[in-house]
């Protein structure tokens, strides 16, 4: 079941961009940030399958990820910490994907304007989602270490 999101975790999602993904391989454990765009609690990101964390998730689509604020003061800390399983986007679902990460991203829908290099590597990417399914909203301006727990829809 989808997690449904308070207001304030959506708000967040949507006004940030970069998610740091931990995955789990033959290698051992891996980090990679990645650029997303929010679809409600899923993570639409894209990414090379021969990446270091595309081939983990190739094989395990378990995953971790947070997404945070910088800050130099601790009662400032704010972010999200997830867990949740990736799946690869087809057809219409990647179709979606590519226009909502286009409308978040707009450099990329102008594809006869891009740099060679980006332009070569976007031929090569492959999309992904990421759904979580559990989430929680870190806010120690409410108090050292606070968090919110949001958990999958049970029915």
């Amino acid at each position: 079941m989808p997690l449904t999101l308070p207001p304030a975790v959506a708000l967040y999602l949507q006004q940030h961009h970069v998610t740091t993904l931990a995955t789990q391989g033959p290698d051992g454990p891996w980090a990679a940030a990645v650029f997303y765009v929010s679809d409600g609690a899923s993570l639409l990101f894209l990414s090379s399958p021969g990446s270091r964390h595309g081939r983990n998730l190739a094989q395990d689509a378990r995953c971790a990820a947070t997404i945070q604020d910088a800050c130099s003061d601790w009662s400032q800390i704010k972010g999200i910490q997830l867990e949740g399983r990736v799946q690869q986007l087809q057809g219409d679902e990647q179709a979606r994907g590519q226009r909502l990460y286009e409308q978040r991203f707009p450099f990329l829908g102008r594809h006869g304007h891009l740099p060679a290099t980006i332009a070569t590597a976007l031929a090569r990417v492959r999309w992904y989602r990421l759904d979580p399914q559990r989430l929680y909203f870190i806010d120690n301006s409410r108090g050292f270490g606070h968090r919110d727990e949001v958990v999958a829809d049970r029915g």
